[in-house]
């Protein structure tokens, strides 16, 4: 073997070795102030539009790390800790919230244990099929307005 093909097949064993690692690392999305507005809004504008008088919204990272926080006027003050912390559960199991009272709701009374908020109004944000944070609502004039309030903010198009 010549020295320059030694260089050749070097330099391809190379490449290719680069190119295995770059496949071993998955990408992360990561939500932007920009985007948590946005998702903010929408879960608003459905509010608005569907008589869900006050509230609180809250947005969390895929660790439950509270990113944005809003609480309407007239809203009762621990909605903006029952919204947070809506949303870190949802984060971290990344399943809806509502999925836990459902359960608890069954007879799976146990998961009153667990400690995290298990009640309906937290919902997992994705994008491009990862979960990358969640959106948490507390103080509409229902459970199940809540959830609706907060499906509407983590289906905002973030693209």
């Amino acid at each position: 073997m010549t020295t320059m093909n030694a260089i050749k097949l070097l330099t391809i064993s190379t490449l290719l070795i680069t190119q295995a690692a770059w496949a071993q690392v998955k990408p992360t999305y990561l939500l932007t102030q920009e985007s948590c507005r946005k998702i903010a809004a929408s879960a608003r504008a459905f509010a608005t539009t569907n008589a869900a008088p006050g509230g609180s919204i809250a947005i969390v990272d895929a660790g439950g790390h509270l990113l944005y926080l809003e609480r309407m006027d007239n809203t009762f003050a621990q909605a903006a800790e029952v919204s947070w912390q809506k949303a870190r559960t949802a984060a971290l199991f990344r399943k809806t919230t509502k999925t836990f009272e459902d359960n608890i709701n069954t007879g799976r009374v146990a998961l009153t244990t667990v400690g995290p908020v298990m009640l309906q109004g937290g919902v997992p944000i994705v994008y491009r099929g990862e979960v990358i944070g969640a959106i948490g609502v507390s103080g509409t004039k229902s459970a199940d307005q809540d959830t609706d309030v907060a499906n509407a903010g983590a289906a905002t198009q973030l693209d």
